[in-house]
């Protein structure tokens, strides 16, 4: 059985942020994941987890001007000063939630642009050096660019290239269904050859991104198939209920 995250920044929209945790606990999730925590104070977060006995799976770095369009800034040097500075403030959250998993996004640029690759692995280089003596793995994520154009990081073979070419033990790939299914297909291959890299997989249906197993892709197979791989991490729910949160989480019966 995949050990499945509530997507809170996604999911549970029928409740306030910090009522979504305890949400999520009456729904059965024993952990949960988000985009950002940073709008509210750590301690808040580190609370509303240990008072539902949540395990908080993931979040992401913070990404810059997230409202202006910004989505990550590790591609761009002359910001090199201000990641820095979220990282510091990621692990902060990190201490206060006990999460071991952080998503850096890269944040736009083009995938041969030889600038951005080195600011990225740069970033990459640092945040993991920072994370590592707290046991916190840094992820990278290829995403879709049809839902988000000029993204740098985009295609998985990018990933393992640069996971490999770092060489840096805490530096590990974040497999999104979803994604992978519209750049690359091939899921169930893909996550037999790439599960020695993976430590976070995320799933939602191809292509309304809604409830597992309401799209193209036979879903629930792959999270079966993801079981018999002997994957042992967290499966993010990271979808969009089409109608209420509650009503569509009949498809977790099926696993």
């Amino acid at each position: 059985m995949p050990r499945l995250a509530a997507n809170l920044s996604m999911m549970f929209h029928e409740w306030p942020f910090l009522e979504r945790f305890k949400a999520a606990k009456e729904a059965g999730f024993t952990a949960v994941e988000y985009l950002f925590p940073y709008e509210h104070p750590a301690e808040a977060m580190g609370a509303a987890l240990q008072d539902n006995d949540l395990t908080q799976a993931l979040f992401n770095l913070p990404p810059g001007d997230w409202a202006a369009g910004e989505r990550g800034l590790a591609t761009q040097p002359a910001r090199r000063d201000e990641f820095r500075t979220g990282v510091a403030t990621a692990l902060r959250y990190a201490a206060a939630t006990g999460v071991k998993r952080l998503h850096v996004m890269s944040g736009h640029g083009a995938s041969d642009d030889k600038a951005a690759r080195a600011a990225y692995a740069d970033a990459l280089r640092f945040a993991c050096d920072q994370a590592g003596p707290a046991g916190i793995e840094i992820l990278i994520e290829p995403i879709n660019g049809r839902d988000m154009p000029g993204y740098f990081m985009n295609d998985f073979d990018l990933a393992v290239d640069l996971i490999t070419e770092l060489g840096l033990p805490n530096l590990k790939l974040q497999f999104d269904i979803y994604h992978r299914q519209i750049i690359r297909g091939d899921v169930l291959t893909g996550l037999k050859t790439l599960l020695p890299l993976i430590a976070h997989v995320q799933i939602a249906s191809v292509p309304a991104r809604a409830e597992p197993g309401s799209g193209e892709l036979d879903d629930i197979r792959v999270l079966q198939e993801l079981d018999a791989l002997g994957y042992t991490g967290f499966v993010g729910c990271e979808y969009r209920p089409a109608a209420g949160t509650l009503a569509g989480l009949a498809w977790r019966e099926k696993l």
